[in-house]
C-alpha cells in the first residue's frame, strides 16, 4: 500500500516521525493536480516544535538533493515546505483544523503513520 509513496516522500516521513510530530499523513495525488505528486502533513505541539519539524524537514530534503523553498517561515499556524513533486505542510494544531488540507484533498490517496510505525 505504501509502496506508492516515493522513496523520498518516506523518507520526509521518517524525518518527521523521528522528531516526534504528530498526526503525520502523506497524499499521494497522483493525476489529481499539477502542483505536487505528494503532500506530506504533519502537527507541531509548539511553536519551537514547529521550528524543529521545519529545519529536519529542510535538511532532510537538502540530503535528497531535491529544491526546497519555504512559505510561512515566522507563521505560527502553517509553513510550507515545496520541493518540487513533494510538499511538505506543518502546522500547528489550530492550523490543522482551519485549513483543512485533508478535506480540501479529500480524494487523493491517502497514508497515515502512527508514532509506532514502521517507515
Amino acid at each position: 500500500m505504501k509502496d506508492s509513496l516515493s522513496q523520498d516522500a518516506l523518507a520526509v516521513v521518517k524525518s518527521l516521525s523521528d522528531k516526534h510530530a504528530e498526526k503525520i499523513v502523506a497524499m499521494n495525488l497522483g493525476e489529481a493536480t499539477t502542483l505536487a505528486d505528494t503532500f506530506i502533513l504533519a502537527t507541531a505541539n509548539s511553536d519551537v516544535h514547529m521550528n524543529t519539524l521545519m529545519e529536519t524537514a529542510k535538511d532532510c530534503l537538502e540530503e535528497l538533493n531535491l529544491p526546497v523553498r519555504v512559505e510561512g517561515a515566522g507563521s505560527t499556524r502553517w509553513r510550507l515546505i515545496d520541493a518540487g513533486n513533494l510538499v511538505v505542510h506543518l502546522f500547528s494544531r489550530q492550523g490543522r483544523d482551519y485549513y483543512g488540507i485533508e478535506r480540501i484533498w479529500g480524494d487523493a490517496e491517502t497514508f497515515t503513520f502512527e508514532e509506532d510505525s514502521e517507515l
